[in-house]
């Protein structure tokens, strides 16, 4: 079960954190996976490390704000494999700051990279998808866009419209074979949080609040992308699936 041998996977945001575990374990589970990042050299590091292990990766450097090379990107990936099966849009930022002085351009910016980006990577999928009648779409969503948090408004509102999206495409897309389904992590000990997991008043407050006791790890993301592009999860779409370590379902 959850074979990926032989599908064409694009992962955005892969160089590390969240992203790297999940394109971890598509490779693991078969797939081909181009990594997306804008550092190059960083996924270039991780391709060797994934070809070390004997899995299949190449690079795909780009910024997701940049549409067209989004655009290109996927499209010829689809070209030279002669398929494209799963797309994971995870690449997102967020900025905190009071909403009373939060800068209309740092708003712009943040939607852009974590909503706007994501629907045109989704288009991208689609019309390479729609041909060949089968795909999966997995989109980045957030624990935050169910429970929100004070000063991170935009980073909410993005992630909300992903959850909305996600919906959207399951329903106008399962016609055609295609799914589409929603992560939202709740608070992992990624490279980004580590400020946070230093802050031993808010660590505290984390491992209290969450009734697993701990913060997620990143390896615990991967396998819920496998299960969601595999085949066995035919009949899943439009899900929101929370990993959190049971945070969203306890007061």
């Amino acid at each position: 079960m959850f074979d990926l041998t032989g599908k064409i996977a694009l992962v955005t945001g892969a160089s590390r954190g969240l992203g790297w575990a999940m394109a971890e374990s598509l490779a693991r589970a078969g797939a081909h996976v181009a990594l997306n990042a804008r550092d190059e050299s960083a996924l270039i590091a991780r391709v060797s490390e994934l070809g070390g292990r004997g899995l299949s990766a190449e690079a795909c450097p780009f910024d997701v704000t940049d549409f067209d090379a989004a655009e290109h990107c996927v499209a010829d990936l689809a070209r030279r494999h002669d398929r494209f099966d799963i797309l994971v849009a995870n690449a997102g930022i967020n900025l905190r700051a009071p909403i009373t002085g939060f800068e209309l351009a740092d708003y712009q910016r943040v939607v852009e990279t974590n909503q706007t980006a994501v629907w045109v990577l989704a288009r991208a999928a689609a019309r390479q998808m729609v041909p060949r009648q089968r795909g999966r779409i997995i989109l980045t969503g957030s624990m935050s866009a169910i429970n929100a948090r004070a000063n991170i408004s935009a980073y909410v509102a993005s992630k909300g419209a992903v959850h909305a999206l996600t919906k959207q495409l399951a329903a106008e897309l399962a016609k055609d074979g295609i799914t589409a389904n929603c992560i939202a992590p709740g608070f992992f000990a990624t490279e980004m949080n580590t400020p946070l997991v230093e802050n031993q008043a808010f660590n505290d407050w984390v491992c209290q609040r969450t009734p697993a006791g701990r913060w997620g790890r990143v390896e615990e993301i991967g396998p819920a992308a496998v299960f969601l592009a595999s085949d066995e999860a035919s009949f899943v779409s439009g899900l929101i699936m929370t990993v959190d370590g049971g945070f969203t379902s306890a007061m």
